[in-house]
């Protein structure tokens, strides 16, 4: 029968695991016949962990042979602060998430941070409170790096010591109170129904690292009766351009000087092949399978997303990676319309390619193309070719909106559904369930079918 307590305890020396990302330190420990392993982002962290292993293996302390822990960590010993909770929680998860990923975390801890305040005396004001928590607490690189900058360390200093207890959100109203904080902008309004889904995502994951450390007993979110806003994933047929209008929008773009020129075909891209902004982006001359004219492929292997340079792992503005729902190595192959080629095939003619083989580049300095310059040539451009009415609409809103209209354009002509989804690089569910009201024509047909079928005598 197995023993729940034992003292055969042996503490191994900390593991140094380099990951592609990031580097992530492991503490290893063997409980009777049991190894258990913890991994942090910092070895400060690691060495900190270790050390109360080792202060309670030479105290003599009983460990559980369940959890491999000394049985005096029960919660109600484990206290730890929100603050420096949030702090270990980005640091466990920093190594294996994106940029964007990394940011949405942050700024879901940052949220509910106000929520767990536990004074209000000497509070610094919000904004300098949020700078602190996203600029550099909620920041592991940032923070990894030193001590905060000179006009945040107050308040790092004050919310160190200011913040309530992890266990406090095991009661329900405190729970409640985090929600609500990741539910409402700071006008009072509400936030969108997706985001909300996403923070609250976040949050749940981290309540469940807070059991696995023993600061919780069950997780106060999950329990918690809550019934967010239904959130509409659905595209809406206005924002989608009909083949008339993006072409106009796409000589609009030419007309932009002195970038539009070099951007008629990373727009293009987008409209007729369906491309992502960062798949586009990241694009090179040995990603082109074209003849002279005619259908050609498109071979998509990376995106290069621009999370900023606090959230990447180069520091770099943008952070190279797989492509969306894949694998990294996997690829995907879009197709390029016989218009697409003409226009590919006229921009290298006239431009060329960057020296990595990168079809987009800025003007100055041959870096990345800047997401901020191709959004200004799209709103001139929006201006120029738009009428009044529909420049104050929703259509092509954004550079996005041409992806929703090559889609749109793929699933209104009759392609079938697994073969739009395979270029586009969506599952089929989600494919339908995001353009289902962008499908048109198929209304007419069924009632045509239901009235053929009761016109039969």
């Amino acid at each position: 029968m197995l023993k729940e307590r034992t003292y055969d305890v042996r503490i191994y020396k900390i593991e140094i695991r380099e990951h592609e990302k990031a580097t992530t330190y492991r503490v290893r420990w063997k409980v009777d016949s049991r190894v258990h392993r913890m991994a942090f982002a910092t070895k400060a962290h690691a060495e900190s962990y270790r050390a109360d292993l080792l202060s309670a293996a030479r105290r003599g302390e009983a460990f559980s042979t369940g959890t491999g822990l000394p049985v005096s960590w029960e919660r109600a010993e484990r206290v730890m602060s929100w603050f420096d909770f949030a702090c270990a929680y980005m640091d466990m998860k920093w190594p294996n998430l994106a940029g964007h990923s990394r940011r949405i975390s942050a700024s879901t801890l940052r949220d509910v941070t106000f929520a767990l305040l536990s004074t209000s005396r000497g509070r610094p004001d919000d904004d300098t409170l949020r700078r602190a928590l996203l600029e550099w607490a909620f920041n592991t690189r940032r923070r990894n790096e030193g001590e905060p900058p000179e006009d945040l360390r107050r308040a790092v200093e004050w919310l160190k010591q200011n913040t309530r207890p992890v266990g406090d959100l095991e009661d329900p109203s405190m729970a409640r109170k985090a929600l609500e904080a990741l539910s409402t902008r700071r006008d009072g309004k509400r936030m969108a129904a997706s985001t909300v889904q996403r923070t609250r995502g976040v949050l749940v994951n981290a309540m469940q690292y807070a059991i696995e450390l023993r600061l919780l007993n069950r997780n106060p979110i999950t329990d918690l009766p809550w019934k967010a806003t239904k959130s509409v994933r659905q595209v809406d047929r206005r924002v989608v351009v009909n083949p008339a209008q993006a072409r106009a929008l796409l000589e609009a773009v030419r007309a932009q000087k002195p970038s539009g020129p070099r951007l008629v075909a990373f727009f293009a891209l987008m409209y007729y092949a369906a491309l992502r902004p960062e798949e586009a982006v990241n694009l090179r001359k040995s990603n082109l399978v074209l003849l002279e004219e005619g259908w050609g492929e498109l071979i998509l292997e990376t995106a290069n997303p621009a999370p900023g340079t606090a959230w990447s792992n180069s520091g770099d503005r943008r952070d190279p990676g797989p492509l969306k729902h894949r694998e990294r190595g996997e690829s995907r192959i879009a197709p390029c319309p016989p218009e697409l080629t003409r226009i590919l095939h006229a921009h290298l003619k006239d431009l060329g390619a960057a020296p990595d083989g990168r079809i987009f580049w800025a003007l100055k300095g041959g870096t990345y193309l800047h997401e901020s310059t191709y959004h200004r040539v799209w709103r001139k451009a929006r201006k120029a070719a738009l009428t009044e009415e529909e420049f104050a609409s929703p259509l092509a809103k954004r550079p996005y909106d041409l992806r929703h209209a090559a889609v749109s354009t793929w699933l209104n002509a009759g392609v079938p559904a697994p073969q739009v989804a395979e270029w586009a690089g969506h599952s089929v569910a989600v494919l339908l369930h995001v353009y289902a009201k962008c499908i048109s024509g198929q209304e007419e047909q069924a009632r045509q079918r239901i009235a053929d079928v009761l016109s039969e005598e």
